[in-house]
């Protein structure tokens, strides 16, 4: 049997990652080869979805439980308590503005910063390792690919660092392409032009750490569906859209681009709703008064800005 080069990478960066088991190694397998049948059933989207929903979830409950008994703290297992990790633990995205999605396909070094809960607040997939970062992918974005009517371009996906770009370039050679960084940065700025709004994404199954920048949209993006629904898979950049009342004209252009539908008009008077503001950043420069700013809240986490977290980790 044969065995793809990547593959071979795949698996030397899971033995030698502390966060990655052999069970998140054959999750991640499946996850990176078939993406689209894997989050079209997600989404239910895919035709197979009412077949193969109920299977992966069975499929699943002995890796789960296998996985469990391994990673456990040593804390619960003194104290008899049970973590209780969720399904947006698992798999997540941070919301990150235009400036800082730029920031992480442009870096030209191996970056290793690790348990960035103050920055990631859930309890796994939160480290932010980059080997080999030049090398980036594009992808066909298996979200909006999933979709009946989807919003395009398609191939908005992008993929930074490896083993992962490896992966999928070797494995989805007619929906992916490598790119530079510099048609990275075009592709995310064109994103922001449509209102779309970057999100680095971290998963356990892709060895606990972030691997791919998604340029997402409410109508097709599978994590903002579930967001909405209740599964809180997106975590706030860590700003808040804040509106000079003296300048708003009240035209609803902001609210026209919100992606999380925060923006409100009461009688006349423009409102954002803090809760649903996850601050990224995309009605700022729709506005042609200016009357839109972005300010840092300290209630709503650490931004993910790659030269702040590099020199802060440079300190220890």
């Amino acid at each position: 049997m044969h065995i793809r080069q990547s593959t071979r990478k795949w698996f030397r960066e899971r033995r030698n990652s502390s966060n990655s088991s052999f069970f998140d190694f054959l999750h991640g397998y499946v996850y990176g080869r078939w993406p689209y049948l894997y989050i079209g059933v997600a989404i239910g989207e895919h035709r197979l979805t009412k077949i193969l929903r109920p299977l992966f979830v069975a499929a699943s409950l002995p890796f789960k439980a296998i996985g469990y008994i391994f990673k456990r703290s040593n804390n619960s297992a003194q104290n008899g308590q049970s973590p209780k990790q969720k399904f947006a633990d698992t798999y997540h995205g941070k919301v990150v503005p235009l400036e800082g999605a730029r920031k992480l396909v442009t870096v030209n070094q191996d970056v290793s910063l690790r348990n960035l809960e103050h920055v990631i607040p859930y309890q796994t997939a939160r480290d932010i390792v980059l080997k080999n970062p030049d090398q980036l992918a594009v992808l066909q974005c298996p979200c909006r690919t999933a979709r009946k009517d989807p919003c395009t371009p398609l191939d908005v996906c992008l993929v930074v660092g490896e083993p992962f770009t490896s992966f999928i370039l070797e494995h989805h050679p007619e929906r992916a392409r490598k790119i530079t960084s510099a048609e990275a940065v075009e592709i995310l700025h064109e994103e922001d032009k449509r209102g779309h709004v970057h999100h680095a994404f971290f998963k356990d199954a892709m060895l606990g750490r972030f691997y791919a920048i998604c340029n997402c949209c409410k109508c097709c993006c599978g994590a903002m569906q579930a967001h909405r629904n209740g599964t809180p898979m997106l975590a706030s950049s860590g700003y808040v859209a804040k509106v000079d009342q003296t300048r708003c004209v009240v035209c609803g252009t902001c609210a026209k681009y919100c992606q999380f539908e925060a923006v409100t008009f009461i009688n006349g008077v423009k409102d954002i709703d803090a809760e649903k503001c996850l601050g990224c950043g995309v009605c700022i420069p729709k506005c042609t008064k200016n009357a839109l700013t972005l300010e840092r809240d300290l209630n709503r986490g650490i931004p993910l800005e790659l030269d702040e977290l590099m020199m802060e980790a440079e300190k220890f």
